[in-house]
């Protein structure tokens, strides 16, 4: 059997079989001076699939995260805090909660909370917030779990060096297969309680002349229809998603990671942030700082491994090459490790209903439709009809639209802080309003509707200053070669979405996905 047939053969079988678990980190975490085959730096989607590739092939992988294993419950019995009533557990070392939809009738409803390594992290930089997932598990902890493969004509535009028969044969059904992504019952969803938003949603876009799609979800929507029933504690139905939720979803701690570790040759050692990564006899030497749940630095270790994969998201990793080429710390990096960042076209958008429309109290936190208007070569967007899950009835359709926003930002580095920074200006994103007022104005305009301007701030209809899916700072065919070899340093590879220039036409985790794959597999047949 070849090395391909055989990593599909695995990955089906894996993905069937890890659903049920947990990852479970290994009892002895890194210790100063070890020397490792291949180490992974960061346990979001990419880094996910190069520990479980790298170990079936015979590879003892150490896995570096810089958030928490999410496996111990707090002292209200739940491993994730309640929505609408946040703890430290929300966020990364935080006093405050930022919500993305931070504000409600005219005031804002975030939160005091304590600071600690919690699962959602907002990065400010000035222009834009980026919302990232911390914890082992990465960004699947905190998403919505919207599992999207895009269109195939689209996928030119995405990956242009890629060839696209391969990744829809063989690598796109990979990575949907181990992921667990699965479809909601479109009959049960025509009378679900908690899809009612999601029909209004519908029928406004079908009574404006736009299409729409069903989306698939990792989140098992067998589970769901027990939640709704009541005979499952409830977790989509609890509002639960961007503080992670308790039930329900796949996220990769119960896929891809819960496989690797199943191999008994991946060990992932969380709370660890990794600083400096140089040449060294034998690799690379990689140091890092050991830090508590406050975020205080309790021990600092030096390792080294033969192998390095940079998996910490695109601005992590972006965000770690720039300081180390910019220190000379790997001076030799190609200047176009940094460049090319884009946040996917995000902008969110409320708009209010009339009484006759409401769209429920009981609302699923798990978007499962769209409204696609890429075709719109004018404009093109895709909006994912998302939850408003307050808790009570609140007229409100609320939208996180995806564009084709061409522009581009760069990650660049202090000498003076040490701090490397976005360059993205706040009126990047006017494509992205633009592109969506084409369809909201539209719909708004047919409906006797009006935009909400009480959701991201005082007086402000778009929710422009944030993004879910960054995007590129290190991609593919330019700060690395086809399969993500980082130029000029052997045995050093970027393996996440820093990879992707900065747009994938929709949700953008199962590209990820897929592409690490593709890219594993070759690196294993190549490099070992």
């Amino acid at each position: 059997m070849s090395r391909r047939r055989f990593l599909a053969a695995t990955g089906v079988t894996l993905g069937a079989v890890a659903l049920g678990g947990r990852a479970v980190a290994a009892a002895a975490p890194i210790a100063d001076g070890d020397t490792v085959p291949a180490l992974v730096i960061g346990s979001g989607y990419g880094g996910s699939v190069a520990a479980l590739r790298l170990a079936q092939a015979g590879v003892d992988v150490t896995v570096v995260e810089m958030g928490m294993s999410w496996t111990t419950p707090g002292s209200d019995g739940n491993i994730f805090c309640p929505v609408l009533k946040p703890d430290g557990r929300s966020y990364w070392l935080r006093n405050r909660t930022d919500q993305p939809v931070g504000y409600f009738m005219g005031g804002s409803y975030n939160r005091d909370i304590e600071s600690y390594t919690g699962v959602l992290d907002s990065e400010d930089f000035g222009g834009i917030r980026v919302y990232q997932g911390r914890g082992v598990g990465g960004g699947s902890l905190v998403n919505g779990g919207m599992a999207v493969t895009p269109k195939r004509e689209n996928f030119p535009a995405i990956l242009p060096t890629v060839n696209a028969d391969e990744m829809y044969s063989t690598y796109y059904p990979r990575a949907n297969s181990v992921l667990g992504v699965n479809h909601i019952d479109e009959a049960w969803f025509e009378s679900a309680e908690c899809y009612k938003f999601a029909r209004v949603g519908r029928k406004h876009a079908e009574r404006s002349g736009f299409g729409w799609t069903f989306v698939p979800n990792v989140y098992d929507f067998d589970y769901m229809k027990k939640e709704q029933a009541k005979t499952a504690t409830r977790s989509a139905l609890a509002g639960e998603v961007i503080y992670g939720n308790n039930h329900g979803k796949r996220s990769l701690d119960k896929t891809y990671l819960a496989a690797a570790t199943a191999t008994g040759k991946v060990r992932i050692t969380p709370l660890h942030k990794v600083t400096t990564v140089t040449p060294a006899e034998g690799g690379y030497r990689v140091e890092m700082a050991q830090i508590d749940t406050r975020g205080n630095t309790v021990a600092t270790k030096s390792v080294v491994a033969q192998r390095v994969f940079f998996a910490a998201g695109s601005v992590g990793t972006s965000k770690l090459l720039v300081a180390m080429k910019a220190t000379g710390k790997l001076a030799d990096l190609p200047d176009a490790v940094g460049q090319n960042w884009g946040n996917n076209g995000n902008v969110m958008v409320g708009r209010a209903n009339h009484m006759w429309d409401g769209t429920g109290s009981l609302q699923s936190s798990m978007p499962c439709l769209g409204i696609d208007n890429w075709a719109d070569t004018a404009g093109p967007s895709f909006a994912e009809v998302a939850p408003f899950p307050a808790g009570l009835e609140t007229y409100v359709s609320l939208y996180l639209a995806i564009t084709k926003n061409p522009n581009r930002a760069r990650f660049t580095f202090d000498s003076g802080s040490g701090i490397v920074g976005l360059d993205w200006q706040k009126s990047s994103n006017q494509y992205s309003i633009d592109a969506a007022k084409r369809v909201f104005d539209k719909i708004n305009k047919k409906e006797g509707t009006i935009y909400r301007t009480d959701l991201f701030g005082v007086y402000k209809t778009w929710g422009d200053d944030l993004t879910y899916h960054p995007l590129g700072g290190c991609v593919l065919d330019e700060a690395t070669d086809n399969y993500g070899r980082l130029h000029g340093y052997q045995g050093l590879y970027v393996i996440d979405g820093a990879l992707i220039p900065g747009n994938t036409s929709v949700n953008p985790f199962v590209t990820i996905t897929a592409l690490a794959e593709r890219n594993i597999e070759r690196i294993i047949a190549d490099d070992l």
